[in-house]
């Protein structure tokens, strides 16, 4: 009997040795069943057995259910306490946490180190340096949870300090010093402590390689970076940032293509910088040849295309994503509203917004206001006021982008209407508020609420005119015909009227045909912005209209010498999730061109019938009244406008937009369209809105 006890005690012994380990391994395999199963089997329970087990559901995200054990344990010690503790601090739980640590009956450096890193983890460093002053005896790593905490802080100085008092400095304790100081720009010091350290890994080699490379050190990064003895991953791709983010895209490039391993940080960062390079081809190249993408990958696309006005690419590519079940990350979704608003995609931007609350991401303010201003741009102002008041508590970013909504949309009222709202909400305006009510007020002619504002902006609301705001009043003026007082105001202004400002000036002219000071207008921008085409344009368009046509002639010479070239004016609705495109003449490249020219034949006849007659003077070219007439039925707004006819259901609101401003004939043509088809057309133009309905339009043709 007693030989056969032998082995029966050293299996036992055994077992309970290794059964911790599976406990933990099945915890981390997140099968938690599993691991309480080998738990409930066990006929003698240890300490580290119990340890184990709680540790599990901590790291499987059930903190209650490992409070419960840890309270049912029948001993514990300091290991139990101090894995309670972590336990809370990794699922967020600080109070929980501190709670426990409060009542430990015996504390070891590691309990009072939990701590002081769970403070750090909750942004609470001046709790953690509390704690950390207190500790008894400090090791190491309680030394560099601190200084980490002041780091992130952006108390660099007095992790400086710290570091300085620390009796033992590791690698990880050096590093993180190298990186905090590298973030402000302190590279000489960063270095120092670099060439101080006696054992460097590669993550200081790395921090300190960065440090250099992103404040635009790059060639010292690179010395650095040849004599490193062995390099990663994250070395290469930090050496590669460098490059593209000073905007060294050629050796970028070439650096890109000598990495033994391309990783997917590194395509996200030659994607960008490709990108934001304005060659969005070779982006894309790079893009298409990564087979394995992260979100980063998608969204540094998305954001590339959106940016340099790739808006249908960024629409394709973002519907791609999806198909390939991707889920977009927050930046992708940033980009991708914006890319709905400039393309006026409601239906797009109406899909995401449902993902959006699905996620609960609609909740942040910022994307709430990324939403409002999508909206806004789709021409869709109910729902844009509808998320804008789900906010009891709104930030200045929301306000104004409702603000700048009414004055886009030509409800000056309503802009100055929310404006008293938001500073009886105790909301101070900015100069972006003050840019949004002066433009409400120049869109309607409210030419005494504006000055009144402009000249209460120092005084009542401490904000000092910008050269914006002044563009705003050159504007309010001019509409309104008072193109003297606009002149004096620019030659009064505190600072050098910019071309903005001129812009305005011009506009005016061209409308109230001030062919005088048109051309003081436009020489000033030309000085200013020779390559602009809109001054030459605008210019010519008031020489045309005076069948000045040697003078029109002779600025498209001009422009032809500089290599000046006007932007071609195309418009574009969205039916059925696909966004049509339109460009003005003789295009045919639509496939329902045929349609669309039909429609508009039927059109002419019923306008016809109901007083229309063409307004050739919006014909800028010296040709007969025949052709002119031709010229205005193919202008691109009114091809959108029919196909909108064609496909737009009854009952539902055609919205087109037009990247120049629309032209006058179109817009009394779009009116009686609007009556006589019984259909509400919206339209957005370069600068603001048009609501036509019965007839009328919204800005009452103040425009």
């Amino acid at each position: 009997m007693r030989f056969r006890s032998i082995p029966y005690r050293t299996y036992s012994s055994s077992f309970a040795g290794i059964t911790p380990s599976q406990i933990s391994h099945f915890a981390r395999l997140g099968q938690i069943d599993r691991a309480r199963k080998v738990f409930d089997d066990l006929q003698n329970k240890t300490v580290p057995s119990w340890n184990a087990i709680v540790a599990c559901y901590f790291q499987n995200k059930r903190p209650r259910e490992a409070q419960k054990l840890f309270d049912k344990m029948p001993e514990k010690n300091t290991i139990s306490w101090n894995g309670l503790v972590s336990g809370y601090v990794k699922n967020g739980m600080i109070s929980e946490a501190r709670k426990v640590f409060d009542k430990m009956p015996e504390r070891n450096v590691i309990s009072w180190t939990a701590m002081v890193r769970g403070y750090v983890q909750e942004g609470l460093i001046e709790e953690a340096e509390f704690l950390f002053w207190r500790m008894p005896e400090k090791n190491v790593v309680s030394w560099t949870v601190m200084l980490g905490g002041l780091i992130e802080d952006g108390r660099v100085d007095e992790a400086r300090q710290l570091f300085d008092m620390m009796p033992v400095k590791d690698v990880v304790a050096s590093t993180n010093m190298i990186g905090g100081l590298c973030l402000e720009g302190r590279l000489s010091e960063a270095r120092e402590i670099f060439d101080e350290m006696p054992q460097r890994n590669v993550v200081a080699w790395t921090s300190m390689i960065s440090g250099y490379a992103m404040n635009n050190k790059v060639d010292v990064a690179r010395k650095l970076f040849e004599v490193m003895p062995d390099k990663n991953e994250v070395t290469w791709t930090a050496m590669l940032a460098g490059y593209t983010r000073s905007g060294r895209i050629d050796e970028a490039a070439e650096f890109f293509k000598a990495m033994p391993v391309k990783p997917i940080a590194a395509c996200n960062e030659m994607i960008m910088g490709f990108g934001l390079n304005g060659e969005v081809g070779k982006a894309r190249l790079v893009f298409d040849q990564k087979r394995e993408k992260d979100d980063g990958t998608w969204s540094a696309m998305i954001k590339i295309y959106e940016r340099k006005g790739f808006e249908l690419e960024a629409l394709a590519l973002f519907n791609l994503m999806q198909r390939e079940g991707v889920r977009p990350n927050f930046p992708s979704v940033i980009s991708i509203l914006s890319v709905c608003g400039s393309l006026a995609s409601l239906d797009h931007g109406r899909q995401i917004h449902s993902q959006l609350v699905r996620s609960q991401f609609d909740l942040d303010i910022y994307v709430s206001s990324v939403l409002i201003t999508m909206y806004i741009k789709c021409g869709d102002l109910v729902t844009a006021k509808r998320v804008f008041d789900r906010f009891s508590s709104k930030d200045i970013v929301m306000w104004n982008s409702i603000i700048a909504g009414y004055a886009q949309h030509g409800f000056a009222e309503k802009a100055l209407e929310v404006f008293q709202e938001m500073f009886s909400s105790g909301v101070a305006p900015d100069e972006i508020t003050f840019i949004g009510v002066l433009s409400a007020c120049s869109y309607t002619g409210k030419v005494k609420e504006g000055l009144e504002i402009f000249e209460s902006m120092e005084s009542k609301y401490e904000v000092d005119p910008k050269t914006e705001h002044y563009a705003c009043m050159v504007d309010l003026l001019g509409r309104a015909g008072e193109l003297n007082e606009a002149m004096n105001l620019i030659e009064n202004m505190p600072v050098e009227a910019d071309a903005i400002v001129w812009g305005a000036l011009l506009g005016a002219c061209r409308t109230h045909k001030n062919l005088d000071l048109a051309e003081i207008a436009a020489m000033k921008l030309l000085q200013l912005e020779p390559n602009n085409a809109g001054p030459y344009i605008l210019l010519s368009n008031l020489y045309a209209s005076q069948s000045r046509w040697k003078d029109v002639a002779e600025l498209r010479k001009t422009m032809r010498a500089r290599n000046v070239s006007k932007s071609p004016g195309c418009s574009w609705i969205e039916v059925e999730n696909k966004v049509h495109m339109f460009t003005g003449g003789g295009s045919t490249s639509h496939p329902e061109h045929e349609m669309i020219l039909k429609k508009l034949e039927k059109l002419g006849a019923s306008l016809r019938e109901a007083g229309y007659c063409p307004d050739a003077s919006f014909v800028m070219h010296d040709v007969d009244e025949e052709e002119k007439v031709h010229s205005l039925r193919y202008h691109s707004e009114k091809l959108a406008v029919a196909y909108g006819l064609l496909k737009v259901p009854e009952g539902m609101p055609i919205r087109v937009m037009k990247n120049l401003r629309v032209c006058g004939d179109c817009h009394s043509a779009i009116k009686l369209i609007a009556q006589v088809t019984g259909r509400e057309i919206i339209l957005r133009d370069a600068n603001r809105f048009h609501h036509f309905k019965d007839g009328l339009c919204s800005c009452r043709d103040y425009w």
